[in-house]
């Protein structure tokens, strides 16, 4: 036992240690905010943005509710990719315990618990405790969890699918398996849309087994336990869902940033996906892409993990094997992501063929998951987990773990200068957000303004990232946002508003008004009264400040 508590410790610390290789230890303080700004990508300042301005809001229903950040086209933690697995117990604590940020201890949760799960689920394969760790060690060393760890940080948590395919791999299952399931998809939708996705695919192709294929142990089926579960664990998904403001969109789960590049089809899975390394590798040459930024080296399982494929290959060989039926379910489940994640454009080294041409409605529906080509990623981890089942059976335990030592020094070796490019900016990072907004201006407009408006409204539009960074930082509310998901109509309606407001002179009190184009700068200029408003540019923003005049001016103003 105690051998065995050693090995689960060394996959733990090998999977923390890939964080610390990617950034180092001070992104690990949750005061040091500066360095999510290190060239890591717009999504971690989203998610910033979308944490620092809930946990200064009030509470209200859903939980998850944060309608501060967007106002009317505003809804939810869920949608700033801000964990809300974190962002709620936090904000309940916020009394007595301040987090500024909380990416860098997430991301080094990520990585220990990455290393924990697989421990467990190579613990399927061989007791070996030399196998098990490096097993371990090959499934956090992964370009496909440290390439989301460097941008998409929300998406690194890929330990949620090792602990899928740990509970559907499992053998029998009893009444427990069923709330396993159930706290694993309540924790899963807190996290990601697109891991509970996959998770949700896995659940339901082991339910169909441990249901339908397996024999009962009485000799009787009853179908009262997985019917209790069919209910139990899409409701406890559910509950979560609600909680972190999933359902506050009414529509435009197709939108957000990526959507005026493509629909459904777009993201597609290079067949090749797996060998191509992008920028990670210092062997294995990269390979033409179909150029999206899902597409560049996302899935590359590393030199390591290719070799691995290839000694669990020649086990198979050696020793064959059928699937078992029990299996047939998964097997299922995995092909069908996949095929969700290939689309009807086929790519292979970056050419694209179209088989077909699916009907409207049906792109409609999966361009919620546009970024098709993730769903991928437990075949990726179940592929590398039957190769070292595979070894094993034809070698042995100890052999087995011998070879992967040797593999996990290969992926080293080959993802080193990969992993080494990406930390630099991190380390060198600012503690602080930087400061983009320098006209005197803004200080003296964030304490005279109750909120501030953008003319158009628009999500991902300029000033989200400079004039929404200084609403939140005064806890503002704002609608300069950048929402993963945003309602179509909602936005419509609220530029057709701010339109008329701006057209007849009767601007919202209290309202500072970020004009985005010649359009609404031209309605401000026929509307406003010299005498009373202003119209200025502060660091390349057209302003809009009703009343400014009627009090102390802060500088001259020369209106063009």
């Amino acid at each position: 036992m105690r051998r065995e508590w050693v090995g689960a410790a060394a996959a733990v610390l090998f999977g923390a240690a890939v964080t610390v290789a990617l950034f180092g230890f001070r992104p690990l303080d949750p005061r040091n905010e500066g360095w999510l700004w290190a060239e890591l990508g717009v999504d971690p300042i989203q998610s910033w943005l979308g944490w620092t301005s809930f946990r200064r809001s009030p509470w209200t229903l859903p939980p998850g509710a944060n309608p501060g950040y967007g106002m009317e086209i505003g809804t939810a933690i869920y949608f700033t990719d801000s964990l809300p697995l974190l962002a709620l117990p936090l904000k309940a604590l916020r009394g007595v315990l301040d987090v500024p940020q909380y990416i860098g201890p997430w991301l080094l949760a990520c990585g220990a618990v990455q290393g924990w799960v697989g421990w467990r689920l190579v613990g399927l394969a061989t007791r070996d405790p030399l196998a098990r760790a490096c097993g371990a060690g090959l499934l956090a060393l992964q370009p496909m969890l440290m390439h989301r760890m460097t941008g998409h940080t929300s998406f690194a948590g890929q330990w949620t699918l090792l602990a899928a395919l740990l509970l559907a791999l499992a053998p029998g299952g009893s009444g427990r398996r069923g709330v396993a399931w159930a706290a694993l998809l309540a924790v899963t939708a807190l996290v990601h849309s697109y891991l509970f996705a996959m998770a949700t695919v896995i659940w339901a192709a082991d339910w169909t087994r441990r249901a339908c294929l397996e024999p009962p142990p009485s000799g009787r089926r009853d179908w009262r336990g997985p019917a209790l579960e069919a209910a139990a664990v899409p409701g406890a998904a559910l509950a979560s869902l609600w909680a972190g403001g999933f359902f506050l969109l009414h529509g435009g789960h197709g939108t957000g940033v990526g959507s005026d590049f493509g629909s459904y089809g777009t993201w597609s899975f290079d067949l090749l996906g797996f060998f191509d390394p992008g920028d990670w590798s210092a062997v294995v040459p990269d390979l033409p892409d179909t150029g999206h930024w899902d597409a560049v080296g996302s899935h590359y399982l590393g030199l390591g993990g290719l070799l691995l494929l290839a000694a669990g290959a020649v086990g198979l060989a050696l020793r064959p094997t059928r699937l078992p039926h029990r299996l047939v379910p998964l097997a299922a489940a995995l092909l069908f992501l996949l095929a969700f994640a290939v689309t009807h454009k086929v790519a292979v080294a970056g050419r694209v063929w179209t088989l077909f041409e699916p009907p409207e409605w049906f792109i409609g529906v999966a361009s919620a998951l546009r970024n098709s080509t993730r769903m991928a990623l437990p075949l990726a981890y179940a592929l590398l987990f039957g190769a070292i089942a595979a070894a094993a059976r034809a070698w042995g335990g100890r052999r087995t773990g011998w070879l992967l030592l040797v593999l996990l020094a290969v992926q080293w070796a080959d993802l080193r200068p990969g992993i080494m490019a990406r930390g630099i900016a991190a380390a060198a990072a600012a503690r602080e957000p930087p400061e983009r907004l320098s006209d005197p201006f803004w200080a003296e407009a964030i304490r005279r303004y109750d909120r501030i408006r953008c003319a158009p409204a628009a999500n991902v539009a300029p000033g989200w990232d400079t004039v929404g960074v200084l609403a939140v930082r005064a806890s503002v509310p704002t609608d300069c946002i950048y929402l993963a998901r945003v309602d179509d109509a909602a936005v419509a309606a609220l530029r057709a508003n701010v339109a008329g407001s701006l057209a007849s002179g009767a601007y919202e009190p209290g309202t500072l008004y970020l004009l985005r184009d010649a359009e609404s700068l031209a309605l401000a200029r026929a509307s406003h009264d010299p005498t009373r408003d202003v119209i200025l540019q502060a660091d390349g923003h057209w302003v809009l400040a009703p009343g400014w005049q009627e009090r102390r001016s802060l500088r001259p103003v020369q209106e063009e």
